[in-house]
């Protein structure tokens, strides 16, 4: 029978996505489903046996609207080989047809009522969710902040102006190049995520080298809850898909992988991604005669995917040619000639340096006048003039037109630790030690792996290695603190693991890539607890990456790694903006050989331990084989004229760096006044209680056991009397959750709800998507009502069915409007507060509330058909604001980037033409924004 249950042209609804629309069946194949939505424009695809629709069948009596806009009363209905088709009276009065296939899209669905009248009446406490829940789901979707509360990060204010900058933006392209340890990823993590709630993306597809995968695999799940799918040479060709790739909405690919798998490359470009993000992308070789094969095969991609974002460096450490290379992958139009590029360029310095003198100076020299009166045009004298009397308003508009016009003021972001504050010091604790006789004629520069194989445990290297006595001893003396042990393989921190269990009985743990990331997150809440946790956590190379430690001050370079980037990477597990204690670094090392020399190189010539080193590429670069002969014994005498030369050409190329920074990318990149608003409204959010309060009511309704863990911390659990085994908890069968910001960030084993959370998400989704809570029969105490007066409670929902990318859930999101109508028709919603009315009601059993509702089914049908012209004015009225807005919003928007197109080529002309088609399309939905009840509540005073 189910086999015969669907053909095509039937009108069905989905359970638990009622937002599409009404559907229609496309096809049956065998067991598989498909159906169109065609007012959103979404396909889905159902196994027949457990398709959560329901059919539309309207009665006699019902009012339904063709596509064109007709209306026609239904009289009769006739079922002509399984298609309905209707038959009644148009709004003239005359006689009509309309099969269901002509059904208009938009048609809202009287399912309360239907429920009511049927009987299936719930629980009093459902129908207050149901109002809570729409209350909370249009003030966020409404909330410009949507997007960016809810990640579990440090709010700062370079990482929100960036990322609702560029996730505003249709279809971004951009150059994200902050300085190492202002955050990149997190960046990336925030634009996609804040894409993906607005409906602006659907799928992204991010390429890293394949060391960063896990990286990036647990900073996307930690921090924004995005579950991508790590795609490895063997899953995809462990897949029977057709196209792999078309599985995963969220994919995250190792670009060493993809460069050599031709099917998987096709695949990819087979696969409809809204997004590619690619990391270290000053990897990527290009020069104009040649480019490596992983740049060429980027930029095919970034030829077919809309949006994309390009994580780098800094530029200016990697020379104009390559940072034009990075350029000509997000508009190759724009940037098709390097040498073009350079005189732009040189065109844009000396306008940096003005604004530079405005900052610092407070006024314009003569010179700095000229410049910009010379780059803006005679448009610019009156803002000019503004400026040369003193007017600080004025100063701000120059900066921000200036901003405007910038070449590549919209395509890179790029912040430095010298213009963004917040970082912790550094101290050097160097410790010489001898070398053991062990290691007398060992070159190398971990020596311990010579001894790793070793069975013997009298003969375990860590019994002689004066840096394992030397650990135990600091570990002693630091015991109040955590200590961040790194070393360069996951051999060794097991090793070390070992020795501080057998010889100190030290409580600590260790992290390398040989876990499971769930070992790793245990490893991780074990050294954050505080009370109970181990001191030390020891980390290997590749272990540690991606993972914020900054709770710890004390860092212990057990070995030093061969490139600065790395050695980077490892203080930045701790020295990172908000780390309140200056860091430790504590460093041992062997006396007389690789290992002491490499110490120096980093140190005296770099002087990377005391700050970050932008130059340290191109250092180790230039004098990576000099370095390398005195790391293997060659040429070691010499290393005295190495260490100063390099320390000279350092300081040659950062006051470099320096002089040629662009304030006016810096101030676009910062955000200013904007980032500490974004700042601002995210702690304020954070201090609101509506949410745990909200939560706790939705546990108690789905039969999820909450118990406190500790200090803003609960532990869930599902319950025997759980509603719905579809909640979305989480696999385990228990979890803990906080509410609380700084907590999340300081346990990572700890879910961080907000309302951006899935299990939030979710959960209200769950409420909604069904019938939950939609009926409800009370009995109202109240001694001014006259025994057997009856109310009825309608709530209607205000909304738009529209595709998710125009977003018109900021304009007009689906809203509770609530009717409390008295046996005249008075509408007495507006004197009775929800909660008030809420506080007197009393349970009825169900079967003495369905008789109730059978003997007044008349008169309550007529009160809802009364209910609807009472709301409908409000409705109109929302719809009417919510197209001034959209138009004003979108008008403000076009007339900016029309203007600025025509002094910044960068404003591409598709991104006018899409914002056009936004409005004009978003304007067309609203007109069909419509009014759904959405629940009913009888009331009988007793």
């Amino acid at each position: 029978m189910a086999q015969q249950q669907y053909l095509p042209g039937q009108r069905w609804i989905s359970d638990s996505e009622a937002e599409l629309g009404l559907g229609t069946i496309i096809t049956q194949d065998g067991r598989l489903l498909t159906v169109l939505y065609p007012a959103t424009g979404e396909t889905r695809q159902y196994a027949v046996r457990s398709a959560p629709l329901t059919r539309v069948r309207f009665v006699p009596g019902d009012e339904i609207t063709h596509y064109e806009g007709w209306t026609l009363t239904v009289r009769e209905v006739d079922d002509v080989d399984g298609l309905l088709i209707y038959h009644g009276l148009n709004a003239a009065n005359e006689p009509c047809t309309m099969p269901e296939t002509q059904l208009s899209n938009f048609i809202q669905f009287r399912l309360a009522s239907d429920r009511l009248f049927a009987g299936q009446i719930d629980p009093l406490n459902w129908f207050a969710l149901r109002y809570r829940t729409l209350e909370h789901q249009s003030r966020e979707l409404q909330s410009p902040m949507w997007g960016l509360n809810g990640a579990r990060v440090q709010p700062i204010a370079h990482q929100l102006h960036i990322a609702r900058e560029v996730a505003d933006r249709t279809a971004p392209r951009v150059l994200l190049a902050d300085e190492v340890g202002l955050g990149k990823t997190i960046e990336a993590g925030l634009i996609i995520h804040r894409q993906l709630l607005s409906g602006r993306a659907r799928r992204v597809l991010i390429l890293v080298p394949e060391t960063l995968q896990h990286q990036w695999l647990v900073e996307m799940r930690r921090r924004f809850n995005l579950q991508f799918t790590l795609f490895d040479e063997e899953r995809f060709a462990a897949s029977d898909a057709s196209n792999p790739f078309e599985d995963a909405q969220l994919a995250l690919v190792a670009l060493d992988w993809i460069k050599e798998d031709e099917r998987a490359q096709d695949a990819v470009f087979a696969a409809d991604w809204d997004m590619l993000v690619v990391d270290e992308a000053h990897h990527l070789v290009w020069h104009p005669e040649r480019a490596s094969p992983e740049y060429r095969l980027v930029e095919q991609f970034a030829e077919v995917i809309p949006g994309v974002l390009l994580l780098t460096a800094t530029p200016e450490q990697l020379g104009q040619e390559s940072h034009f290379a990075r350029l000509r992958l997000l508009d190759p139009h724009r940037f098709h000639d390097l040498e073009a590029f350079r005189a732009e360029s040189a065109h844009y310095q000396p306008v940096a340096e003005a604004v530079q003198e405005l900052l610092d100076e407070g006024r314009l020299s003569a010179r700095a006048h000229q410049t910009i009166h010379d780059f803006l045009g005679a448009e610019g004298e009156a803002l000019l003039a503004a400026v040369t009397d003193g007017d600080i308003d004025a100063s701000s508009r120059l900066i921000r037109e200036l901003l405007d016009r910038h070449g590549t003021g919209r395509l890179l972001f790029r912040n430095t630790r010298h213009a963004v504050q917040g970082f912790p010091e550094r101290e050097l604790h160097p410790y010489p030690l001898a070398l053991p006789e062990q290691y007398q004629g060992v070159t190398e520069l971990y020596p311990e792996m010579v001894f790793q194989m070793e069975a013997s445990e009298e003969h375990r290297w860590w019994r002689f290695d004066p840096r394992v006595e030397w650990l135990i001893d600091t570990l002693k003396m630091l015991k109040k603190f955590k200590v961040l042990v790194i070393c360069a393989h996951a051999e060794t921190a097991l090793d070390l693991e070992d020795a501080l269990r057998v010889r100190s009985g030290i409580p600590a743990t260790v992290f390398h890539e040989g876990m499971t990331i769930v070992e790793r997150d245990r490893a991780a809440a074990y050294f954050a607890d505080e009370d109970f946790g181990a001191q030390v956590l020891i980390c290997s190379e590749i272990g540690s990456e991606g993972r914020n430690f900054q709770f710890a001050h004390h860092l212990v370079l057990f070995d030093l790694p061969t490139h600065p980037d790395l050695l980077e990477q490892r203080i930045g597990r701790l020295d990172r903006i908000g780390q309140k204690h200056r860091i430790q670094l504590h460093v041992p090392y062997l006396e007389n050989g690789p290992q002491q020399l490499l110490f120096r190189w980093y140190h005296e010539a770099l002087n990377a331990f005391l700050a970050t080193c932008p130059a340290g590429s191109a250092l180790q670069h230039g004098f990576g084989p000099r370095l390398l002969a005195a790391l293997d014994g060659r040429g070691e005498e010499d290393f005295d004229a190495l260490v100063a030369e390099a320390s000279a050409e350092r300081a040659r190329l950062e006051s470099e760096l320096h002089g040629g920074r662009d304030r006016l990318l810096e101030l676009n990149s910062a955000g200013g006044d904007k980032g500490r608003g974004l700042v601002e409204a995210v702690l304020d959010a954070d201090d609101q209680y509506q949410l745990p309060i909200y939560m706790e009511e939705l546990f108690n309704a789905f039969g999820i056991d909450s118990e406190d863990h500790s200090d803003n911390a609960l532990i869930l659990r599902p319950s025997e009397k759980m509603l719905d085994a579809s909640f979305p908890l989480g696999d385990d069968e228990a979890v803990t959750v906080t509410y609380d910001r700084q907590q999340a960030l300081s346990r990572e084993d700890m879910q961080f709800l907000t309302w951006e959370h899935p299990m939030v998400q979710g959960g209200m989704d769950l409420v909604l998507s069904g019938s939950m809570g939609n009926t409800a029969v009370a009995l109202i105490k109240n001694k001014a009502l006259k025994p057997g007066t009856m109310l009825v409670e309608l709530l209607f929902v205000s909304e738009v069915v529209a595709p998710r990318a125009l977003q018109l859930t900021r304009f007009l999101p689906p809203a509770a409007i609530r009717c409390l109508l008295d046996g005249n028709g008075n509408d007495l919603a507006a004197k009775v507060a929800f909660n008030t009315l809420n506080e007197q009601l009393e349970s009825v059993p169900r079967s003495s509330a369905n008789k109730f509702i059978q003997a007044q089914r008349d008169v309550i049908t007529q009160v809802i058909a009364n209910g609807e012209g009472k709301v409908k004015p409000r409705h109109e009225q929302r719809v009417e604001q919510a197209r001034r807005k959209l138009s004003a919003h979108l008008d403000e928007e076009l007339a900016r980037l029309t203007a600025l197109q025509a002094v910044n080529a960068n404003v591409r002309d598709s991104e006018v033409e899409t914002l056009r088609e936004q409005r004009d399309q978003g304007l067309a939905m609203l007109a069909k924004a419509a009014l759904r009840l959405e629940a009913i509540r009888v009331l009988v005073a007793g």
